[in-house]
């Protein structure tokens, strides 16, 4: 037993681990590329706090999602590592499978995000949040950087709820009652 749990926590830490590089390098191209009021790359490189503080935010909120995800993925790796007889999947349809719950955690973290993003731009009009970021304004960064942890924090939660609802369960089998 204690050889099991030392295997499945081994990898967790490697999924972690691979999980943070890919979050950080996926999401930074993604909401990069995204902007289309300016570069904000360049705003970066510029040293715009406010650019910087909103960017920060998303890769903190995507990978606060992404790790909802997870716990459903190590779920699955523990039960096919404790009780292989009673899983029906062989080791390349679990790779499959976890992989899809760590696709489906991402997608969910960039929909949500964005869509945060753009709601709030709609909501506040007045604000202009885009020329104000481009402009330096560190208030309107945390501000959007704030909505988007709030975004993503309950998000988070939907979230690990429909991976978990997608682990498939080991059967009982049958139960006879005595009399």
């Amino acid at each position: 037993m204690f050889n099991t749990r030392l295997l499945v926590s081994f990898f967790e830490f490697f999924l972690a681990v691979v999980m943070s590089g890919f979050i950080i390098s996926l999401t930074y191209r993604i909401f990069i590329k995204a902007n289309p009021d300016f570069d904000m790359e360049e705003e970066i490189k510029k040293g715009n706090v406010a650019v910087g503080t909103l960017v920060a935010a998303i890769l903190f909120a995507a990978s606060m999602i992404l790790q909802k995800g997870m716990g459903s993925v190590v779920s699955m790796f523990r039960m096919h590592i404790s009780a292989p007889g009673e899983s029906a999947m062989g080791l390349g349809k679990l790779a499959l499978l976890c992989a899809a719950h760590l696709g489906l955690s991402m997608l969910l973290a960039v929909v949500t995000i964005s869509v945060t993003l753009r709601l709030f731009g709609k909501l506040v009009r007045s604000l202009h949040a885009g020329k104000e970021l481009e402009k330096g304004n560190l208030a309107v960064g945390i501000v959007l950087g704030s909505v988007v942890l709030v975004a993503a924090l309950y998000v988070g939660e939907g979230v690990s709820a429909i991976s978990k609802a997608l682990v498939p369960q080991p059967s009982i089998g049958q139960i006879e009652i005595m009399k």
